[in-house]
């Protein structure tokens, strides 16, 4: 079974580019001898190269005054250019110290080997992969090897040109395996001309000029290369170029398809799998498309069969078949074999059937399908067993929701159309069920999103409109099995509803099983092993279950690298979910779950201010939505433990998230459950943990503050302040009461209670204008927590730091701060954040008049950011305006800066402090540049923009210092 994702180094992680061009990171890299130094480390990048072997390379004419001095004053300059750590010292020399997937002269030597493994694997697509995303790092590999014999850089191309041609060479084969002969023709043949005797590159050529051009063609040449190979070398051909010659003889017999049927109408989003199965036919001797009900198996085995390369195809559906026995007896009367027909084939004459089975598809290379296999599965497997067994030439290709277990067996899992595909199909069947449909965008991709890619759900949703409007059917999915029924006439039963569809693969489950499923369909986002014990109320092996719903596609099954999760689609999991409501389970399963969620908490009582912040960051992703509905369910019952547990992780994440706004949107709730609990001892600190954060949530978030959860806060039972959490509560419990006393904490000998009321004091003192003393409460925050915090505290300490010295000391402190945050965001994958922080360090570079990094930076920022509102669009224009202006093109920075001011005033909510400083800047930057006239109406309506945020009922001291830049 393999898996889709190619195990190959993507062209866009490249930093370092010697192949096509010389730049690090998009800037062009000048300098004979930088550009030499770099080509010879990267040459051997794990190893590198010793001094001498540098020096004799990069002044082979005449050695320097001070030979080691200059190579050393040469690595700094490369190490400006390419980061301090770039390059590393060693005992003999110096090394690239880069990853090796940002080098490209490494990725293509990793590229290479990546695609022949994957030939040799049969996994021809990702081949293909591996060995394209290698060549588009090969640009001008044509010339590589025709310049200077002594120059580092030419040398370096000319040893990876064997890679390139490996490369064109492993193309061109997956190509023609993966049957798009037209474009491996040509390839092909510019090989063979390079490599007259290469078999393998003949073998496909031979194919593929057989498909194009036709066997004549291909009988010729193989008849010049065996006569030529006989004049050389006095041999033969090798036997699977022989056998392919064979086959070539064969070509004028004429077709045989039984069984297989043409396309009703086009088949969509499928021309990856149909590539990758027929591959699999021309390699596997057993191939099985495998996945849910409803997603096509058979209409692609249909679509494979009919471009199959064997001359003779027989398509056998077994759906029909009752039980194993009569697996047999059914091909047999497909093929035409006398005497009775399906049911035939008993134990007893058994051996006389398959005989006939064995002659009747011939000697020479033929494809049997079995079409649905999974209710006669083990009927299915020992056919194929035994036929494999007696036959040279026969494949077998069978659909199934559950595979057939053979060692035989390559399996391709059938994945769920991707919505865009999903929405095409729609508007393809609507419009057939009803010419003149109206289909609105917006309403078919809520319609498709509910349908899990299935393309029978899809249909049967598209053929509704021949009474009901898209709109209409949106608002109805919800009830998808009521709404999904009344298919195509020609469609087979099983398939005339969507609940006929899920109900096929139920009544196949043994009841232990039946019961699993009822009772993991409470999980709204997958599941792990240990999870799946929990709710899962059985005496049986939880792991074998899974393995049974697995096999019957109920399940899909991710590697993660906390194990293996497992997934189940929507509409299987409302299925289920009826059914369990119908079983009147869902109360128990309900209890179970939170209870597993409790346990989850409890586990992680620290949370975001865990010693392994990875870790928490990882599981609690993992688990959020999960953790999110028993939350729900929590708030609904007024349950204090299941809301203590499950707050107190979800809170933690969306810290590291810079999500407060979401926890803040719950703090009242959580605060108005966790007022009256008294929790048992085992949940003493995550109740304390989900308050704090609940109320640093607040403090940061909210302008007014939720008294229920401060007085909560403060009448918890109080402890040491020897963790971050508990330090947090005594100064937020103390501040609550007094005010006053949170620059006396600050002072604290207690060292978590001081970098804590530092922290609250940073932000107090910066609403007062006060950026010195914030300045200063953030330093102090820095020291405790380098030395006494948890890692997000660390994170927390710089970033105040870095952001506070942008206004009070820009430049070099507010960039070394920053990047020493973003080094541990980055670890964490909190992307919002990292993207954020990212902004920040643009700002600190412009600031420090370092054009190019900023310029660099921006667009690495844009690439990261997902969030694509205006307010970050216009920040970019500004920026962009900004560099205008610093390089001198005074008119076309004062247009970005009006395009930024325009961008922001055209959103309805245009006062926040962002949207004013854009345009408070734009105004002083025209007047700087005595161009007010331009801004006129900017400048006479900031005073009312001014006084509409001071009466703002939301208004936040933090805002008055903006107000002060527009006055």
């Amino acid at each position: 079974m393999r898996a889709r994702p190619a195990d190959y180094a993507q062209p866009v992680s490249i930093e370092l580019v010697l192949l096509s061009r010389v730049c690090h990171r998009d800037v062009e890299l000048t300098g004979s001898r930088l550009r030499g130094l770099l080509a010879l480390l990267a040459a051997d990048q794990h190893t590198g190269c010793r001094t001498t072997r540098l020096l004799d390379a990069l002044w082979p004419d005449e050695r320097p005054e001070h030979p080691t001095k200059a190579l050393q004053v040469l690595v700094s300059r490369a190490r400006a250019r390419l980061g301090a750590d770039a390059i590393a010292s060693t005992p003999t020399g110096y090394r690239l110290a880069l990853p090796d997937d940002q080098v490209d002269a490494t990725v293509v030597l990793r590229n290479a080997a990546a695609s022949e493994q994957h030939a040799r694997d049969g996994a021809h697509a990702e081949a293909l992969a591996a060995a394209e995303a290698g060549l588009e790092l090969c640009g001008g590999a044509e010339t590589w090897g025709s310049g200077a014999e002594d120059d580092p850089l030419d040398q370096l191309r000319a040893a990876r040109l064997s890679t390139y041609r490996s490369l064109s060479r492993s193309r061109a084969l997956a190509l023609s395996r993966l049957g798009r002969r037209a474009e491996a023709l040509g390839p092909l043949g510019e090989l063979v001309e390079r490599q007259p005797r290469d078999e393998e590159i003949l073998t496909e050529l031979l194919r593929c000029e057989a498909a194009i051009q036709g066997p004549a063609t291909a009988l010729a040449r193989y008849d010049a290369y065996r006569q030529a190979l006989r004049d050389d070398l006095g041999s033969d051909p090798g036997a699977t170029l022989r056998a392919v010659h064979a086959d070539l003889l064969r070509a004028d017999q004429p077709a045989v398809r039984h069984g297989v049927q043409y396309d009703p109408n086009p088949l969509l989003g499928r021309d990856r799998d149909v590539a990758e199965v027929a591959a699999l036919v021309r390699t596997a001797r057993v191939t099985s498309i495998v996945g849910a009900g409803g997603l096509g198996k058979t209409r692609l085995a249909h679509v494979v069969s009919r471009a199959a390369e064997q001359r003779a195809v027989h398509f056998v559906g077994l759906a029909g078949v009752a039980t194993d026995d009569d697996v047999l007896g059914e091909v047999a009367s497909v093929l035409g074999i006398g005497g009775p027909g399906r049911g035939a084939a008993g134990r007893a004459i058994r051996p006389t059937v398959l005989g006939g089975v064995v002659t009747a598809l011939g000697a020479g290379p033929a494809l049997l399908v079995l079409d649905n296999c999974e209710h006669v599965v083990h009927g299915a497997a020992d056919l194929v067993r035994a036929l494999i067994s007696m036959t040279r030439d026969l494949r077998v290709l069978t659909t199934s929701r559950a595979p057939l277990g053979l060692s035989s067996e390559s399996v391709h899992l059938l994945p769920e159309l991707s919505p865009d595909v999903a929405m095409a199909l729609f508007e393809q069947r609507a419009r057939a069920a009803r010419p003149a449909v109206e289909l609105p965008e917006a309403a078919v991709r809520e319609v498709c999103t509910h349908l899990d890619g299935l393309p029978l759900a899809v249909e049967l949703a598209a053929a509704r409109v021949r009474v009901m409007s898209v709109v209409d059917i949106a608002r109805r999915i919800d009830d998808r099995f009521a709404l999904l029924r009344g298919g195509a006439r020609d469609a087979p039963h099983r398939h005339r509803t969507l609940h006929a569809v899920i109900d096929w693969s139920w009544q196949l489950l043994e009841p232990e099983a039946q019961a699993a499923l009822r009772a993991l369909s409470i999980f709204p986002d997958g599941f792990g092993v240990d999870a799946a014990r929990h709710v899962v109320d059985t005496g049986s092996d939880v792991l074998l279950i899974l393995e049974q719903l697995v096999d019957q596609s109920l399940l899909k099954v991710l590697d993660t690298e906390a194990g293996a999760r497992f997934r189940m689609l929507e509409t299987v999991r409302e299925f289920t979910g009826d059914r369990r409501a119908e079983a009147g389970e869902t109360e128990a399963v309900i209890g179970r779950f939170l209870a597993w969620a409790t346990e989850f908490g409890i586990a992680r009582p620290d949370s975001v201010f865990s010693a392994d912040l990875v870790a928490f960051a990882e599981d609690g992703r993992s688990e959020q939505d999960n953790l999110i509905q028993a939350l729900r369910y929590g708030l609904d019952r007024a349950d204090g433990s299941v809301v203590a547990a499950t707050s107190s992780v979800l809170g933690g994440l969306w810290m590291i998230e810079s999500n407060f706004a979401r926890i803040a949107a719950l703090a009242t709730d959580i605060g108005r459950v966790l007022a009256d609990y008294r929790p048992e001892p085992e949940l003493v600190e995550v109740a304390r943990t989900a308050l704090v954060l609940c109320a640093i949530s607040a403090f940061l978030i909210q302008g007014q503050e939720p008294l229920r959860l401060y007085a909560a806060l403060r009448a918890f039972p109080s402890a040491p302040p020897d963790t971050v959490i508990r330090a947090t509560q005594f100064v937020l419990a103390a501040v609550i009461d007094d005010p006053a006393s949170l620059i006396a904490l600050g002072e604290s000998d207690e060292p978590l209670v001081a970098g804590m009321a530092s922290s609250v004091l940073s932000y107090a003192l910066e609403a007062e204008n006060d950026v010195d003393g914030a300045l200063r409460a953030a330093h102090r925050m820095v020291s405790v927590f380098d030395e006494h915090g948890a890692s997000v505290m660390r994170v927390v300490a710089h970033s105040r730091v870095g952001e506070l010295s942008l206004q009070h000391d820009p430049g070099e402190p507010a960039l070394a701060h920053l990047t020493l945050a973003l080094a541990t965001v980055e670890k964490l994958g909190a992307w919002t954040t990292l993207a954020r922080g990212r902004w920040a360090i643009v700002m600190a570079n412009l600031q420090r008049g370092a054009l190019a990094e900023t310029e660099r930076m921006l667009g690495e920022a844009r690439r990261l950011g997902e969030d694509q509102s205006v307010g970050l669009r216009m920040f970019d224009t500004a920026v962009r305006a900004c560099l205008s202006i610093a390089r001198g093109d005074i008119d076309d920075g004062l247009r970005g800066w009006r395009r930024a001011a325009d961008g922001i005033r055209a959103e309805e909510d245009h006062l926040g402090a962002w949207p004013v400083e854009i345009q408070s800047v734009c105004v002083v930057a025209h007047a700087q540049h005595h161009r007010p006239d331009q801004v006129a109406d900017l400048v006479a309506a900031l005073p009312d923009l001014v006084a509409a945020i001071v009466g703002r009922p939301d208004s936040r001291p933090t805002v008055f210092p903006v107000c002060g830049a527009a006055l």
